[in-house]
């Protein structure tokens, strides 16, 4: 209590103190550094550590150029250094690292489909006009000498008329002949046209697709090379119309279920079956199944590397009952990525093949790349501008469900409706000839849109963090010749409860999925130029041209400060000046003093004298006399107050 008390008697004489401290520092920053600009850059020259600018002041006229001219040289050369450097670090460069490690990891997820969407049993009730459209356009290509009136009368037409496929003759190349399929005119330039009776065939004629809109006004051709390829895309763009207006539970039901297509399944030494797999609809094939994906359980480890500890299946495809004209590839299609990823299989699964063993070593890459500034990359996808429409199955952000998300949303903005093979918005439509008839002419021309593609490569961003499976394939015959019998007595007793056999090696495939080692790689970014590496080279140049340091250019800094110092010294001055002048050529004689301003201001009645000095006897009349001049009053200039530092600097001698 006695050291508080102590203290709390000395505040007001510390306070003190500190007042005239601050009034002393105001006073001398009101006067500036005191020096003009000359005197200022004199005296930066003579102390400076810089070693160019006090040869200039020491040395004679003649060297004093000399140095001069060389300072002024290699300060303008270690600016050009700083400006390179400063150039390379704001380009964001980095550099990648591999490194290789070895830890127990999560086995990835494994997403298997079948090659054929549906079961043709299922849907052929809803490709059957399709199906024999399809088998009249084949009878037309492979047949041209059959007529076709016959065959087009029991034809469902409607849907031919809104993108049919047409022959086109160019034997002269600047006047194609255009021939549809079921028709016997040509339309186009007639004038080289074949003889009657003898059609245009695929042999001696393109095969194209007639894309139109607007009530056929506006058509395009979309030619092919084979008329394979071109009745194989006629009829998956007819299929995405009828598939289009089915519900969604409908298709799962018409797609192969998974007691159907997994036949037994071991995971390490666990038995596994098609319960442990989580089924999704992909609308390019239909039911797949998931296996480990995180979802709702915690992801399966691989308790060591080789054949022995991963997974093995044993499917059955049902080839015999693939839609003919949908499905030309018969097996499997898989695809490893991470859990709780949604997978795009069509863009990055791999076949296996029926009636194969095939066995898949896997390796890890895992994938990091550095943040904005560095790259364009994003941690979750909150930062993309593009809604992720496949956020609906609580799946990470990847850039193929960006960029396929971009592609619905140019879809639906300039043809009104979403293809059927990307998820829909809420309340919105998918495409059909019968809501949206120019819907396939909008699509081809936006899928083969160049601006589009850089629309949407622009605005998704890779994944900063990714891990990537890198797949050995190697593939033998199963089940061999020798055991095929039993192998197939058994499956077929396991899943259909007969002895006879219901299966065949046109459909089985069998899978082995296994880590080969344990070994991971980690590519890595890291920033190519840090803050060291750009400060330890700015100090190098500065210090190897001009002998300087940081504190040369903590020196060249206050020189600056100072400069605009005095600078606003002047300023503040010349202001000042112009308005004294513009206050003083308000009055027509002398300016009033201040005691006339002080008595203007107390005594209202006061009139100051504006005759000039000594009374003019003849401005009055005889019977008066002049009026007598008021008290002077005291002079108030006395009374002005001086600045406490400057009286204690007249007094001690130690104004700042």
């Amino acid at each position: 209590m006695g050291m508080i008390g102590q203290v709390c008697a000395l505040s007001p004489g510390a306070t003190m103190h500190v007042k005239k401290y601050l009034l002393k520092g105001l006073h001398r920053l009101q006067k500036g550094p005191g020096y003009t600009y000359k005197e200022l850059l004199v005296w930066y020259c003579d102390n400076t550590n810089t070693h160019g600018p006090k040869r200039i002041i020491c040395e004679g006229p003649k060297k004093k150029a000399m140095w001069f001219v060389l300072t002024l040289l290699f300060t303008s050369l270690v600016c050009w250094q700083w400006g390179l450097f400063i150039k390379t670090y704001l380009n964001w460069e980095v550099s990648v690292s591999l490194s290789i490690g070895f830890k127990t990891m999560d086995f990835p997820a494994v997403t298997i489909c079948n090659a054929s969407p549906f079961q043709y049993s299922k849907v052929q009730h809803l490709l059957k006009d399709l199906d024999e459209l399809m088998e009249a356009v084949l009878g037309r290509i492979l047949g041209p000498e059959l007529s076709q009136v016959n065959d087009t009368r029991a034809l469902n037409l409607s849907i031919w008329h809104h993108t049919p496929l047409v022959f086109i003759n160019e034997q002269n190349p600047h006047h194609p002949v255009v021939l549809d399929l079921f028709e016997d005119n040509f339309n186009g330039s007639a004038s080289n046209s074949p003889a009657p009776g003898r059609p245009c065939s695929a042999h001696r004629c393109k095969v194209a697709m007639r894309l139109c809109s607007h009530n056929g006004t506006t058509c395009t051709f979309r030619n092919f090379s084979s008329a394979t390829q071109a009745v194989t895309e006629w009829y998956t763009l007819q299929a995405t119309n009828i598939f289009a207006q089915v519900p969604n539970q409908e298709l799962v039901a018409m797609g192969y279920p998974a007691e159907r297509l997994i036949l037994a399944c071991l995971f390490g030494a666990e038995p596994c079956n098609y319960r442990n797999f989580t089924p999704i609809f992909h609308p390019d094939y239909g039911n797949c199944y998931i296996f480990n994906w995180g979802m709702t359980e915690k992801a399966l480890p691989s308790a060591n590397p080789g054949t022995e500890f991963g997974l093995k299946l044993i499917l059955d495809m049902g080839q015999e009952d693939y839609v003919p004209f949908l499905t030309s590839t018969a097996g499997a299609r898989l695809m490893l990525h991470e859990q709780r990823s949604y997978p795009f299989i069509k863009e990055e699964g791999i076949y296996a093949m029926a009636g194969m063993e095939t066995s898949i070593g896997v390796l890890v890459d895992k994938l990091q790349r550095k943040g904005e500034p560095y790259s364009q990359c994003t941690k979750n996808g909150s930062d993309v501008p593009i809604q992720n429409l496949y956020s609906n199955y609580n799946t990470t952000y990847s850039i193929q469900a960006c960029i396929r998300s971009c592609f619905q949303e140019h879809m639906i903005r300039e043809c009104g409706c979403g293809h059927y093979l990307y998820p829909l918005p809420h309340k919105r439509k998918y495409c059909n000839n019968q809501e949206f008839p120019d819907w396939a002419h909008c699509y081809s021309a936006l899928r083969i849109s160049l601006a589009q593609r850089e629309t949407c490569i622009y605005a998704c961003k890779e994944s900063c963090n990714d891990t990537q499976y890198k797949m050995t394939i190697s593939m033998a015959v199963w089940p061999s010749e020798a055991s095929e019998d039993w192998i197939f007595h058994v499956l077929s007793q396991e899943r259909d409860q007969s002895s006879n056999i219901t299966l065949s090696r046109k459909g089985i495939v069998k899978l082995n999925i296994y880590f080969q080692e344990f070994n991971y790689r980690t590519i890595e970014e890291s920033a190519a130029n840090n803050i060291v590496w750009l400060l330890s080279n700015l100090g190098g140049q500065f210090g190897f041209w001009m002998g300087g340091s940081v504190l040369c250019l903590i020196e060249f800094g206050e020189i600056i400060i100072d400069f605009v110092w005095i600078t606003i010294i002047k300023l503040v001055a010349l202001a000042k000046s112009v308005r004294q002048k513009r206050a003083q050529a308000r009055y027509e004689g002398p300016p009033p003093t201040v005691a006339e301003l002080v008595e203007a201001h107390t005594n209202f009645g006061f009139q100051p004298d504006l005759a000039t000095p000594g009374p003019d006897v003849g401005a009055y009349p005889h019977e008066q006399n002049p009026p007598i001049p008021g008290t002077p009053p005291p002079n108030y200039d006395s009374l002005r107050l001086q600045p406490l530092d400057i009286i204690e600097s007249d007094s001690e001698g130690d104004a700042i």
